[in-house]
C-alpha cells in the first residue's frame, strides 16, 4: 500500500498551516510558497479537507484557510482519509467489496490486522506532533 501525492501534500499543507498558527486564515498563495505546491493544485487538495471539517475557508482580502480544529485535535489518519478514503491494504477489508470466498480466505485476518495496526499507526500522530518534530529537527517551512 502506498500513500498518493495527494495525501503526503494534503498532510503537509496541514502541518504548514499548523506551524504557522493554524488559526490565523493563510492564502493558497502563502501556502504555496511555503511548500512548493500550485496554487492551483493546493485547491484541489483543500476540498476533501473542507469536507471533512479538517480546515474552513475564509473569503475576501483577509481571507485564506485556517485549520478548523487545534493541531492537536487533527490526527494524520484524519488527513490521509480525507485525501485518500479508506486505508487499507486490499479492498476486501472494509466490507465493501467482499470476495466470494472471503468467509474461507486464510489471508483475510492478516489484511484486517495490518489496516488495525496501519490506522492505529497514523491515528496516534497529530498535526502537533508533526510540528514538534519538525521544530526539534530545525526543520521549518518558509515564513
Amino acid at each position: 500500500m502506498r500513500i498518493s501525492t495527494k495525501g503526503r501534500y494534503s498532510l503537509e499543507a496541514m502541518l504548514c498551516m499548523a506551524l504557522k498558527g493554524g488559526d490565523e486564515a493563510q492564502s493558497t498563495r502563502q501556502i504555496a510558497l511555503s511548500t512548493g505546491l500550485s496554487e492551483g493544485y493546493l485547491e484541489q487538495l483543500f476540498i476533501p479537507l473542507r469536507r471533512a471539517g479538517l480546515i474552513e475557508g475564509q473569503r475576501g482580502p483577509q481571507g485564506g484557510y485556517r485549520l478548523a480544529r487545534v493541531p492537536a485535535r487533527i490526527r494524520a489518519g484524519d488527513v490521509l482519509r480525507a485525501a485518500e478514503g479508506r486505508i487499507e491494504p486490499v479492498d476486501c477489508v472494509s466490507g465493501e467489496r467482499l470476495c466470494p470466498i472471503s468467509a474461507s480466505c486464510a489471508p483475510r485476518r492478516t489484511w484486517e490486522e495490518l489496516a488495525a495496526a496501519i490506522n492505529r499507526c497514523v491515528d496516534s500522530v497529530s498535526l502537533a506532533d508533526l510540528a514538534r518534530a519538525c521544530e526539534g529537527a530545525d526543520m521549518e517551512y518558509a515564513i
